[in-house]
Order: C-alpha cells, then structure tokens, then sequence
C-alpha cells in the first residue's frame, strides 16, 4: 500500500483502536488523508495495478485450466485470484463494448436488396435452362425452381412501394381473368401479394382505421387487436426511418439476458450433479467463471473474425471457437465435479439443450416485450 502511515493510533473509519497499519475492526489502511496532486495518482495507480494483477493471475488458469479456479476458490485459495463477480462484471462491461455490432440499416436494407436481385436473376437462370433442358414442371426439379422462384418474388414483393405493389397486383388480376390454366396457382398467389400489401397499407394508425370503417362491423378487428396493431405500425414507422430496430434494440438487452440466465444454468448444473452434495452458491461460482472464460474468448475472436470478414479464414476461427467451448465445458466439468467422462458427456449434452431452450424463451420475452411495450 503506497502512502505514508499516520502517527495516531485511531481509526478514521469507525474510531477503533489500530495497532499497526490496518484497523483490525474495518480493514482502513491507517494512512494520511492529505497528500499532494502526485501522492494521489501514484495512490490510484497503485490501486489500479493491484487488480490489475490479480486478474492476470486469474486469468491464465481460468482459461487453461478449466474448472481449477473455481476449485482453488472454494479451497480457501483466493489471496492470488479477483473476486468472481468482480472479473465478470468488468470483463461483461469489456464485452459489450467491443462484441456488438450496429446494424448499419441502409447498408443493410441495401444488400437485401442486392441479394433479392441477384437470386431472383440466377433463379430465373436456372427455370429458363430446366425448361430447355426438357425438366417437366410437375416433376420434383421442376416443383423446386418454382417453388424458390415464388419466394424470391415475393421478398422482391414486400420490397416495392404501395403504389408499385397495386401495380403488381393489377397486372396479376389481369392474368388470373385471361390465363386459361393456372389459375389456382394464380390465386394462391394474389392472395399472398393483398396480405403483403395490407402491411403496407396500413403505414400510419389513421389508415388502417379507414380500412377497418371500410369493412362489415364482423369483420373488424376487436379493441385488443387495435391497442396491438396500433403498436405494431408505431414498432414499424420508427424502424423505417433507419435509426432503430427490434434486432438492435435486442442487442442492448444481451447483458440482462445472459445475466438472468446465468443463474438458471447453475441450477440446471445443480439439478445434472445433484449426487456430487454441492451447494448451489458452488454451482453458480463454477457457471460465473465459465461465462467469463467464453466472454474473453469472444472478445478477442469477434473483433478478428469482423476484419477478416466473412471468408474461410473466418468461419475456420468460427469453428476452432465452437470445438474450444466444447472442450472447455467438457475439461471444467469433469475437473469440478470429478465423475466419469461418458457421463460428463451426457449431462454436457442435457446442460446445452436446456440451455438453449432457456436461451430461446428468454429471447423470444424479451423481443415481444421490445415490440409490444419497450420499443
């Protein structure tokens, strides 16, 4: 502790008598209050570089040894390593400074828009060379390359203004009224164009209202379904504009979200080992250093995965990621908990499906919470 020690023997804390440096009631270091501009930083810096060591301390053995730490931890060895807690609140605060990314939406909006060009343009390639190569429509290649080249018209559908889907939709009718054969295919198909197209009309609240006004009073929609459509045109007026959407706005939910499940996964942790007599706190000490290992993971393949873009060089760190995690939970596990690998491999592969289904649920909360009531 850098800092020069007072002469007086109480406490300035809580008035405790203190022997020597430290007051054996508070723990205050017996120092000087008054020191100079440089006293001060070199104080801070001190302070700074005293966590600053633990971590990397902590470090090294919590992402080469799994499951060691959290044993080392609970032994009583704690003097060498930083707080649980501690390490992940500042490595999670790390993380999501530097792991996600803002969705740049015209860029976006205008790679789709590419993308749908392009695909519709090969897709049509190809329906034009299966019928030269005499490929029958009803047979299975036939029915695929009609299949595909609906959906890319219908992306390519959604995509156009009010205005040019009524177009569309018009020349559609036309073809339905001369077409002699087809015409359920037809059909099919402009019933899916008006309900694209009814989104899109219903842009502001006050025209979806003139179009209910329009409609035979059973056919309306009820209070409730107003309070939620009216919602929902709001959701999509604030998406339109390019500042903000229900993705992004999900992104900024990822802290909450990964830190109210973590609890959730020591329990589904306690609930595979509940042989192993281990209290739950244990349980959950074992699941914080875990999230913290694959949170500086992240942060350092993410940002490097993100500048190497999306080539083979990229998916290849994706994947030594995903078999490392695997390890890694593999190695922990059977490190912690001390039971036979066959098993650990079995009650791995139990935690990661509850896990995921826990993931899902709490994503999809969270996006209808965003939709109906945050955003």
């Amino acid at each position: 502790m850098s800092g020069k020690y007072r002469k007086e023997h109480n406490c300035l804390n809580c008035g405790q008598h203190v022997e020597k440096h430290y007051c054996s009631s508070c723990g205050q270091a017996n120092l000087e209050i008054k020191e100079n501009f440089w006293q001060f930083i070199s104080h801070s810096i001190a302070h700074y570089f005293h966590f600053d060591n633990k971590f990397f301390q902590t470090l090294k053995p919590l992402l080469i040894e799994p499951g060691q730490v959290t044993l080392d931890y609970l032994a009583g060895k704690r003097a060498r390593y930083i707080n649980p807690v501690s390490m992940y609140i500042f490595v999670s605060i790390v993380y999501f400074i530097v792991v996600p990314k803002k969705l740049e939406h015209e860029q976006e909006k205008q790679q789709q828009h590419e993308t749908v060009k392009n695909v519709k343009a090969a897709t049509s390639d190809v329906t034009k060379d299966l019928k030269e190569e005499g490929f029958d429509e009803d047979s299975f290649v036939g029915k695929t390359a009609n299949y595909f080249q609906k959906k890319v018209n219908a992306q390519e559908f959604k995509s156009l203004s009010f205005q040019q889907q009524e177009e569309q939709i018009k020349q559609l009718k036309t073809t339905i009224d001369t077409s002699k054969s087809d015409k359920e295919e037809y059909q099919d198909l402009l019933n899916k164009y008006q309900r694209y197209h009814i989104i899109k009309q219903d842009s502001t609240y006050e025209a979806y209202l003139s179009r209910q006004q329009k409609l035979p009073e059973n056919n309306r929609d009820s209070w409730f379904d107003r309070i939620l459509k009216k919602r929902e045109i709001a959701i999509n007026q604030k998406s339109a504009s390019g500042n903000w959407s229900v993705k992004e706005e999900l992104e900024h939910y990822r802290p909450k979200q990964y830190f109210l499940l973590m609890p959730l996964l020591a329990l589904f942790i306690m609930w595979n080992f509940r042989k192993n007599h281990i209290y739950y706190l244990d349980h959950l000490i074992f699941t914080i250093h875990g999230t913290t290992a694959f949170f500086i993971v992240q942060i350092f393949t993410v940002p490097l995965r993100r500048l190497l873009g999306s080539g083979t060089l990229s998916g290849l760190i994706q994947f030594v990621v995903v078999i490392g995690i695997a390890w890694y939970l593999f190695k922990a596990l059977t490190v912690f908990y001390q039971r036979p690998k066959k098993m650990i491999i079995k009650k791995m592969i139990t935690l990661i499906i509850l896990y995921f289904i826990a993931f899902g649920i709490s994503e999809w909360i969270i996006e209808r919470s965003i939709y109906y009531f945050i955003g």
